[in-house]
């Protein structure tokens, strides 16, 4: 009973919440579903266009404060602790992960199939745009915009992770610490539904490959498998676990990369990735506020860019306090700039890949125009076209769970960090708990998309996430503005 005797109220109460409410989905899950659906027709209805004009506005303000003076501040003394390489490999596989090989080749066949608007450019350029769009900029400067946040807390005013630090003014220690619990409660539903949307791929994948359905046992036995590999991961540190399983990640992502570039025309990859990227730049504005051209309907936001910007500020806290701990040593410029062209050009590459290699085999008929529209299945599905295609398929599951189990064990060291407040490096007993406790809530979960009136774990998923992200999306503009404050007048008091 320590930990409730020391820590404070914040961890309880997350603690019971999220008890209480894995609990609810496993015996409730229609019941569950259902108050999901109800607030998020409400939330899209009311709030939806404040998800674009805030996704716009962070890139901006990112580029700003990167290229003026404040862009030259150290995030904390010495040399930094990793290399670039694995740096970027750490934050690439906690920041996107599993998402990259569930939409690798659906996602753009669909934007080509299906633009939603009268399209003015062709059908392939079209679809790598908006998929660049949805994977892109936007996505990693939520990401960065926190993780700037919590670089500047930890190692320039040396202050734990708690959010609510950005807004020095408020006094009152009930407000604060709501907000701190709306963070984790951000945090942690972001982090089941992918999770839960990975495992479901997969399911999916080695249905796929034995050629029947298995049912619950099989989710069950892999959530208990990625839970149990990530804990043991996590407890093993940032050095000896999560940096070398991220590494192995993204090697295996290299190597099923060029095993699809190399099975396709990549004179057309690299001709496609060249005009999607510079119809991104020249569409960014209006793409980004769904205006002009790009006035899409209400149901398309809403299945895609509204889901798309509530994951990645779902994800935001928790992506952006792991880039922060593995980011001391360098420049607010170099994190910002890292954060935003680096691995927004590798996610354009690899849909750009897949897209193309996907839209190849349509063209030839060698698979039918509708072969890609199970978004669980279809990268399978392409896999397969390929010389020694079993193989690469097998790749691609246990990538998969490589991916997963890297987006676990980050979050629990993260949610560690938030309950054991006076260490960056938290202690095992904190990642049990947390372990744990996610474990309960992505299986209820699991739960809800197979028992519920969801018609799959994804549609749940963007319900959930478009609700339980609301709350930080409103609280991300004090912050921006407690933030902006704190770094001028530390930037103003060292130039005296």
């Amino acid at each position: 009973m320590k930990f409730l005797r020391d820590k404070n109220q914040l961890v309880i109460a997350s603690l019971f919440i999220f008890g209480l409410t894995g609990l609810c989905f496993v015996i409730f899950p229609e019941g569950s579903f259902q108050i999901i659906h109800t607030t998020s027709v409400w939330v899209r209805s009311l709030f939806g266009q404040l998800y674009l004009v805030l996704g716009l506005c962070i890139c901006l303000y990112l580029l700003v404060i990167a290229f003026s003076p404040l862009g030259k501040k150290k995030l904390g003394s010495g040399k930094p602790e990793y290399s670039t390489l694995s740096w970027l490999a750490m934050m690439y596989s906690t920041g996107m992960g599993a998402g990259i090989i569930l939409r690798a080749v659906h996602e753009p066949v669909f934007m080509m199939q299906q633009p939603g608007i009268e399209i003015l450019r062709p059908e392939q350029i079209h679809g790598f745009e908006m998929t660049f769009y949805h994977w892109g900029f936007t996505a990693w400067a939520f990401y960065g915009l926190f993780a700037l946040f919590i670089a500047y807390l930890l190692f320039i005013k040396n202050e734990n992770i708690q959010l609510s630090h950005l807004l020095p003014k408020l006094s009152n220690p009930v407000v604060t610490k709501c907000i701190d619990l709306l963070v984790i409660l951000t945090t942690v539903f972001g982090v089941v539904s992918a999770v839960a949307l990975g495992i479901r791929q997969v399911e999916g994948g080695i249905n796929f490959v034995v050629g029947s359905r298995l049912g619950i046992i099989l989710s069950l036995s892999l959530c208990v498998l990625i839970f149990s590999l990530a804990l043991f991961s996590s407890i093993k540190g940032l050095r000896k676990g999560i940096r070398h399983l991220s590494n192995i990640n993204i090697s295996l992502t290299l190597v099923l990369l060029a095993y699809v570039i190399f099975n396709t025309d990549v004179g057309l990859i690299f001709s496609n990735f060249y005009e999607s990227i510079l119809a991104l730049i020249q569409d960014f504005i209006p793409l980004s506020l769904a205006i002009g051209n790009f006035d899409f309907r209400e149901e398309f936001l809403s299945d895609w860019t509204y889901y798309y910007w509530a994951f990645w500020l779902a994800w935001a806290p928790f992506t952006g306090i792991f880039i922060a701990r593995i980011s001391k040593g360098k420049s607010i410029r170099e994190l910002i700039l890292g954060v935003l062209i680096v691995p927004s050009l590798g996610s354009f590459l690899w849909f750009t890949s897949f897209g193309t290699a996907a839209v190849e085999l349509i063209n030839s008929e060698l698979v039918s125009s509708f072969a890609f529209n199970d978004v669980f299945s279809a990268t399978f599905v392409l896999l397969e076209q390929f010389p020694f295609g079993f193989y690469a398929v097998i790749l691609a599951i246990l990538l998969l769970v490589g991916f997963l189990i890297t987006s676990v064990d980050s979050a629990i060291y993260v949610l560690s960090m938030f309950s054991d407040l006076t260490k960056i490096n938290p202690s095992s007993y904190h990642k049990w708990i947390w372990g744990i406790l996610l474990f309960l809530v992505t299986l209820g979960f699991l739960m809800i998309g197979k028992f519920s009136g969801a018609s799959d774990v994804l549609e749940a998923v963007q319900k959930l996430l478009i609700v339980s992200s609301l709350a930080l999306a409103l609280l991300s503009i004090p912050f921006i503005i407690g933030f902006t404050l704190s770094l001028i007048r530390h930037h103003n008091s060292k130039q005296d």
